[in-house]
């Protein structure tokens, strides 16, 4: 399939495949701070009390935002504004991950934990870079495929560290895992170095142009609706996390399937649904209007949760394990890629890191502490219960989007500077 604009530019066609190589780059750490850490501590017969825990340690993908400013404000002496930090973070990841194969969550819980909060800082502040260099780099007619070569890049690492990750943990064990997940991290510093660089990259030049300027800025466009906007952040995918907030923990204890029948539906299936539904939304979304596109793939995303209360009753039966695998990944790729395309219309280039921090650490809410609230719920009302809570859960997003259509509508025309 042919991107429009692309075949006849190599620079272009380079600019947005580098996007999705560091795309994979930043999606690779975050399953090994959750889903991996959560099946390795479910594997050594922790509690589910102490798994919803555990979920916490990825709290700096909820605050990235407060030390983002020091990103646009302290670029480093080597690769620009942002590869510069952006390689630093991936030496980083690659160390805690490579620290962790040391650890068993049965004799070294804590010291699994520290290394679990290092892993995701650094992955974080690796996003923060990440994202403002393609929000600095992509032209807004490179913004559908651009994001959607971001989405597969990141989905691709989200399988090989979290699908791969099961099949080889169980025939290698957890600490080859993680050497092999921090080399992987290690190696990616190649495609940093060797990335494009984006044009007119200008440090703020004050303390107060770096922190104080962005917040204003966005509260000064967006007025009253500031608030809807964050609102949204948090909402549109609420349902996505908290459904997947236990899910490792679900599918090893209830249906009762091994770590390799896990990887390996998950390698197959989730690996082609994911970058198809990637891919799909980049088509999407340059040929529908955002609002509809945002609404449309919302419903869907949250109607294939309830595939899960399938599973409850299923067994280990792996065609049911594929077909809910597979929907979830092509629809949560859909509603991510159109999800992020909002998020970078929203942002004024000038202060892309800050902006862009801001707005995708809300997304993240969902994500880091709904955990230990589902780890509460599930005893109450059950499984099947429980999916179907986190369904209804995305009412609330759909319906601030409807409220939002008019606005939707000018974001998605306009880019501001």
């Amino acid at each position: 399939m042919p991107i429009e604009g692309v075949a006849a530019a190599p620079g272009r066609r380079w600019r947005i495949l580098s996007i999705g190589l560091l795309g994979f780059a930043s999606g690779l750490p975050l399953a090994l701070s959750g889903s991996a850490l959560q099946a390795w501590f479910t594997t050594a017969g922790m509690s589910l009390k102490d798994i919803g825990w555990i979920t916490l340690i990825g709290q700096a993908y909820v605050f990235k935002f407060l030390w983002a400013p020091l990103l646009d404000r302290l670029p480093l002496p080597f690769l620009g504004r942002r590869r510069g930090w952006i390689l630093l973070m991936q030496l980083l990841c690659g160390a805690a991950l490579v620290s962790m194969s040391f650890y068993t969550p049965q004799g070294a819980a804590a010291t699994l934990a520290f290394l679990g909060v290092l892993l995701a800082f650094a992955s974080a502040t690796q996003d923060i870079a990440y994202d403002a260099h393609r929000t600095d780099l992509l032209r807004p007619e490179e913004r559908g495929w651009g994001t959607a070569f971001m989405q597969g890049g990141y989905r691709a690492a989200m399988l090989v560290s979290g699908a791969l990750a099961l099949i080889l943990a169980d025939h290698l064990g957890w600490a080859w895992v993680y050497r092999l997940m921090g080399a992987l991290m290690l190696a990616a510093m190649l495609v940093t170095a060797t990335s494009p660089e984006a044009p007119d990259e200008q440090p703020a030049r004050s303390f107060v142009e770096a922190v104080v300027e962005p917040f204003a800025d966005f509260f000064h466009r967006y007025g009253v609706l500031a608030l809807a906007w964050l609102a949204l952040m948090v909402l549109y995918k609420l349902c996505d996390a908290f459904a997947l907030s236990l899910s490792t923990t679900f599918l090893l204890r209830v249906p009762q399937f091994s770590l390799t029948q896990l990887g390996a539906i998950n390698k197959t299936f989730g690996l082609a649904a994911g970058l198809l539904g990637a891919l799909a939304g980049g088509w999407v979304v340059t040929r529908m209007r955002l609002f509809p596109a945002l609404l449309l793939l919302g419903v869907l995303q949250a109607l294939v949760n309830l595939g899960y209360i399938w599973l409850v009753h299923s067994g280990p039966d792996l065609i049911a394990l594929a077909l809910v695998v597979g929907a979830e990944n092509f629809f949560s790729g859909l509603g991510s890629t159109a999800f992020v395309v909002l998020v970078t219309a929203l942002c004024n280039v000038r202060y892309s890191a800050t902006q862009y921090a801001l707005l995708s650490s809300l997304a993240a809410v969902g994500r880091v502490f709904l955990g230990p609230l589902a780890a509460w719920l599930v005893p109450q009302v059950g499984w099947s219960n429980f999916f179907a809570i986190t369904a209804l859960s995305a009412l609330p997003g759909l319906l601030l989007v409807l409220a939002l259509r008019r606005a939707i509508e000018r974001a998605e025309l306009t880019r501001p500077h």
